[in-house]
């Protein structure tokens, strides 16, 4: 989950309200106009949104992992 948040934030990890990406993802699912956050807007909405930040983080964590495996070959179907 880690991993993801790094990635998502990638150039603007030391400020996370200037990522286009988390923008994006704020104006998107709470209505916030992406050019108004600010810091405080910011840490704000996701404090009061922990729980589906996280729930999207581990959601997203979930799927990069599938992305990365080697897809399965059925020996019974060759």
């Amino acid at each position: 989950m880690i991993l993801v948040l790094w990635r998502l934030t990638r150039g603007y990890r030391l400020r996370p309200w200037k990522s286009p990406y988390l923008r994006w993802r704020l104006e998107t699912y709470w209505g916030v106009h992406a050019d108004r956050i600010r810091f405080r807007q910011f840490w704000s909405l996701a404090w009061r949104q922990r729980k589906a930040l996280l729930r999207y983080l581990r959601w997203a964590a979930e799927m990069n992992r599938g992305r990365h495996r080697a897809p399965r070959i059925d020996s019974a179907a060759g």
